[in-house]
């Protein structure tokens, strides 16, 4: 049964509680649950994106993702706790004992780094120099830290010499985060910096997973460093709604998608 009779302001408010489940909606879908035109439905979505709640899209609307926007470690590493932690779980059953891994900088992939623990011989290539700190602290693990430029605030290298110091590099598996990934884009970082390293790691991988929590689905940023296709699995939360997940199993692509 639609939602008839609605104001527009009872409608926005569903509007926004159905972008929060789904990280999108459509104009034909809204139009329908209310029972109103689709004129009626791009009003409130202009209305909407006027006060900065969200922004349209074709078709419909996503989230509001300041395209250069990018959280610094401090603030990023209070967000998504819970999520994060059940996808490092999730995540570290790809790794076996004796394997040489690449570990992407971030706070989903430093709780990737903590549920390690138990496992033994590992070789772990990574810029981040808090995951190599805790493994140097907590583990007997063999540690190669990639070289380059410290980018402040973010507790990683980054450039020429970081790419270069994994030039010849091969590894079993790369664990790799993302800061947003919709269904046209692929999956995308604000800084071109932290894509050329995310590139570098896909390609010197066997297999490539990428560690993204769900209410980044949806979101939009500034650089695609990668498509579905190009990666073997992705490991998120299940908060993903509905409609992304949908979309995501809909592309068709050879990746194992693992909801945590």
């Amino acid at each position: 049964m639609g939602d008839f009779g609605l104001f527009a302001e009872e409608r926005q408010r569903i509007i926004l509680e159905r972008l929060g489940e789904d990280s999108k909606v459509l104009v034909q879908d809204l139009a329908e649950a209310f029972g109103v035109s689709l004129a009626t439905v791009r009003t409130d979505l202009r209305e909407l994106e006027n006060t900065g709640k969200l922004t349209r899209t074709h078709g419909g609307a996503i989230p509001v993702m300041r395209v250069g926007f990018e959280q610094n470690s401090m603030q990023k590493q209070v967000s998504y706790i819970e999520a994060k932690q059940r996808i490092a779980n999730a995540a570290k059953e790809f790794v076996r004992d004796g394997d040489t891994i690449a570990i992407d900088t971030g706070t989903t992939t430093y709780e990737f780094a903590r549920a390690l623990g138990p496992k033994n011989d590992l070789t772990v290539v990574t810029n981040d120099l808090a995951i190599a700190s805790y493994f140097e602290d907590t583990t007997g693990f063999n540690i190669i830290m990639m070289g380059g430029n410290v980018r402040r605030g973010f507790h990683c290298t980054v450039g020429a010499k970081a790419l270069e110091s994994i030039h010849d590099v091969n590894v079993d598996l790369a664990f790799i985060s993302a800061n947003a990934f919709n269904i046209e884009r692929g999956f995308m970082t604000p800084s071109i910096e932290h894509a050329e390293i995310k590139k570098r790691m896909n390609a010197i991988a066997s297999k490539s997973i990428v560690l993204m929590d769900s209410h980044k689905v949806g979101g939009l940023s500034f650089y695609t460093f990668a498509e579905l296709a190009d990666i073997d699995a992705w490991v998120t939360d299940k908060g993903i709604g509905k409609t992304a997940r949908a979309e995501i199993e809909a592309a068709e692509e050879e990746f194992e998608l693992v909801i945590a």
